[in-house]
């Protein structure tokens, strides 16, 4: 059941004296809480709480075949799914487009940054590589997966062991690590999502306050450069409020990296 008109109405009126439901400022996030290896099977894990929202990402690793375009690369597949146990507007069956868009939101802000150092997942040129997967699953839904699924997927990189590989009988042995971390670089591209609602820009929005808004942008970057952008709903943005935007960005970044920085060493 989406969000009553009244409370929507009320929610602006709130943001125009400057304030929100719970207490916090346009450009604050909620409390976040962080648990690494909450999985025994998986490479690597992590369980993410901003504020109620809540979701586990999981990295699997297998070897296969690159990519044709990529030979001397390893792969990645990034995944998303938003349970029904997280939210009753989410029906069992097949995917819906809100999955797949976080899965593909979050794959290309790891892609694209140079935060996974593909060419060090090759074992035969052309022939054999790693395949990385993350996946994503939501718990609990209170608005602002996406910003809660990135920080997931980061630190369950960071914190996930490479399998051994039985390369005589061509076996990942799944449940027995090496004593190396993958190969990841020093670009650690954290996405802040700021919605628009009304006339003010806002970040880490509540389901209620996700519900109202007219439009989105999720920004990864890392040190101040960008390197993946993904716009939703349908509402334009102006050169204006797209300035402000990135300077929300800028400051939620930093603030992020320092809540998490201590699970990425």
């Amino acid at each position: 059941m989406k969000t009553p008109n009244v409370t929507g109405d009320r929610i602006k009126e709130y943001l125009s004296k400057g304030l929100r439901f719970d207490g916090r400022k346009n450009n604050q996030f909620r409390d976040l809480i962080i648990e690494t290896g909450v999985s025994k099977k998986a490479e690597g894990s992590a369980r993410v709480k901003l504020g109620k929202t809540e979701v586990i990402v999981g990295i699997k690793m297998s070897v296969s075949e690159p990519y044709p375009d990529s030979p001397n690369k390893g792969n990645l597949m990034t995944t998303a799914e938003l349970t029904p146990l997280s939210s009753p507007r989410i029906e069992l069956g097949r995917p819906g487009f809100p999955s797949i868009e976080t899965g593909r939101v979050i794959d290309r802000a790891l892609r694209e940054s140079g935060f996974i150092e593909f060419d060090k997942l090759v074992i035969k040129e052309g022939e054999k590589v790693w395949t990385l997967f993350v996946d994503i699953y939501s718990i609990n839904d209170d608005g602002n997966l996406l910003d809660a699924a990135g920080i997931g997927a980061l630190v369950a990189l960071k914190t996930a062991k490479m399998p051994k590989y039985d390369e005589k009988e061509e076996k990942v042995l799944h449940g027995e690590w090496t004593e190396d971390n993958l190969p990841l670089s020093n670009k650690i591209p954290v996405s802040i999502t700021v919605h628009k609602i009304g006339e003010h820009l806002v970040v880490d929005p509540t389901r209620e306050e996700e519900d109202v808004s007219e439009t989105r942008v999720t920004i990864g970057s890392c040190d101040g450069i960008i390197s993946s952008i993904q716009k939703g709903e349908k509402e334009s943005l102006d050169t204006e409020e797209f300035h402000k935007i990135l300077d929300i960005v800028e400051k939620a970044q930093s603030e992020v990296f320092k809540k998490i920085e201590k699970h990425l060493k």
